[in-house]
């Protein structure tokens, strides 16, 4: 019983260490971290600008890539139907435009790296010195 409890406990450990997720941004913006309603809103599409003035440009996964996920409801603390209403809801009235999707997240770190403004996500295997990473408190 003690053993499969142990291997239990590692299982999840292992999987939660996998789908760890840091919210990213270009090496250029001067945050370090962001608190979580402006996090919602520059991922909502609420927040068009960083504290210096410059535009934010916003890069996402698929809804339903597990990366996506994972920033949605670890980071943003919502669901990502919740972050899909908002973008549509914005895009229809006209007050904002979607995100911009990519494939994969070699994708997304070649488009936050090279995008001035830019903010997006990554699992923390993926992490490397070309990005920022914001910690979302």
């Amino acid at each position: 019983m003690l053993r499969q409890a142990v291997i239990a406990c590692m299982f999840l450990c292992a999987s939660a260490a996998a789908w760890a997720v840091e919210v990213i941004a270009h090496p250029a913006v001067a945050a370090n971290s962001l608190g979580l309603p402006v996090a919602r809103a520059m991922f909502g599409m609420r927040q068009v600008k960083w504290p210096d003035g410059s535009l934010v440009r916003v890069f996402v996964l698929p809804d339903a890539h597990p990366t996506h996920v994972a920033v949605c409801k670890n980071q943003l603390n919502l669901y990502p139907y919740q972050l899909r209403q908002s973008w549509d809801r914005l895009v229809y009235s006209g007050m904002a435009q979607a995100p911009t999707v990519v494939a994969d997240e070699a994708e997304m770190l070649a488009r936050v790296a090279s995008t001035p403004g830019a903010i997006g996500y990554l699992s923390r295997a993926q992490i490397n010195d070309k990005i920022r990473v914001l910690h979302v408190d």
